[in-house]
């Protein structure tokens, strides 16, 4: 695959079937399964599905989507970040996920700067969004050393809490 964004550590590109293990491995991870949620995905046949319905389509309806982020050099897969379009939203919303081991370094801050820099850049994104919980205070620390700001509560997902929603225009 292409390399999309790339930094001094990381690479960043399209998720791709060759990917099914390691979304099988970050979708079942204990901080994604708390802080993002179940997606249902316990195999790599899930792992595909997922991957067709959600950040495939993402490809196919808006260019871009959430895109894996590897290892510079060795390319180990290690996360995931980039634009989500949530219907419910009026701008997209930066969403990303490490798997554990990787948490820590400062590999979310570099890839949500590539992100930022190349959707508010390049792409021509004038807003963007993040939305978390009140318990996610990592994600929450993250989005403001992104220069995004807190911006009250948004409902959006009926019948759920509403999130913690945060703004950063261009």
């Amino acid at each position: 695959m292409t390399v999309k964004l790339a930094t001094a550590r990381l690479t960043l590109r399209e998720l791709s079937a060759a990917d099914a293990d390691f979304l099988v491995e970050l979708l079942n991870s204990p901080t994604f399964l708390q802080q993002v949620g179940d997606k249902g995905v316990r195999d790599a046949a899930g792992a595909l599905r997922y991957l067709d319905s959600g950040p495939g389509a993402s490809y196919r309806e808006h260019g871009a989507g959430l895109w894996r982020v590897g290892l510079a050099g060795c390319d180990t897969p290690i996360g995931i970040c980039g634009p989500v379009f949530r219907p419910q939203l009026p701008a997209p919303d930066l969403g990303f996920a490490l798997l554990p081991a990787y948490a820590g370094y400062g590999y979310g801050f570099e890839a949500g700067q590539a992100c930022v820099d190349y959707l508010q850049g390049e792409a021509g994104v004038c807003e963007l969004l993040g939305i978390t919980d009140d318990a996610n205070l990592a994600s929450q620390g993250l989005l403001v050393k992104l220069g995004f700001a807190w911006d009250g509560y948004r409902e959006v997902y009926p019948g759920e809490p509403a999130l913690r929603l945060y703004r950063r225009a261009r």
